[in-house]
């Protein structure tokens, strides 16, 4: 089977238990770009709670159709500041913060103009880091529909309209008493490590 979204930004943690009952991954790059998704935004938890993260873009003339590939990230906002201090005051405590944190912040770092470009460069990263060997291809054109072995998620992981994480079992996480479920991938690397995967299978 092949796995098809969008391409998420910090992805939530139930991309990635599809992603390992697929055989390939598929991102789609030639779809429109829609806002308040998780194209541009994460969640992570922190002491006052579930919290999102926003990565603020520049849009083009038209307002509901510039290509994904085309959105550039707006550095002027120094959103990237904000974004690190969260996560670093979310997770500097947790087990594995400093095992994977400077591998993240490297991507960062490198400041990509895209936010296609920027959410392909984290994935790759944490593929590797949950060591999810699985190939990663790219649609050719836009297509509503695709063939059965493709399994289409594109806009049903989305932080308003899909339950997020039911698959994924409860783990220990650093702030709460009440297990969260809607949140990034990093919160389940920089809790568990190496043992990631086995609570996405």
């Amino acid at each position: 089977m092949v796995l098809l979204t969008e391409a998420h930004y910090n992805p939530p943690i139930t991309y990635f238990w599809y992603a390992i009952r697929s055989e390939s991954l598929m991102l789609e790059r030639h779809e429109n770009y829609i806002k308040q998704s998780y194209r541009n935004r994460c969640h992570v938890l922190t002491a006052q709670g579930v919290q999102p993260l926003s990565v603020p873009v520049i849009r083009g003339s038209s307002k509901n159709k510039t290509l994904i590939s085309d959105i550039e990230i707006d550095y002027s906002q120094k959103w990237y500041n904000v974004h690190w201090r969260t996560i670093q005051a979310a997770y500097g405590r947790a087990p594995y913060f400093e095992f994977y944190s400077d591998y993240i912040r490297e991507v960062y770092e490198r400041q990509p103009k895209y936010l296609f470009q920027l959410n392909v460069e984290l994935l790759r990263l944490y593929l590797k880091l949950l060591k999810l060997n699985k190939p990663l291809i790219f649609t050719e054109a836009y297509q509503s529909e695709h063939a059965n072995n493709v399994l289409d998620l594109r806009n049903r992981l989305h932080p308003k309209i899909y339950p997020d994480n039911l698959h994924v079992k409860p783990y220990t996480q650093v702030f709460g008493k009440q297990f969260a479920s809607e949140l990034s991938i990093i919160d389940l690397l920089f809790t568990q490590g190496p043992a990631s995967l086995a609570y996405l299978q």
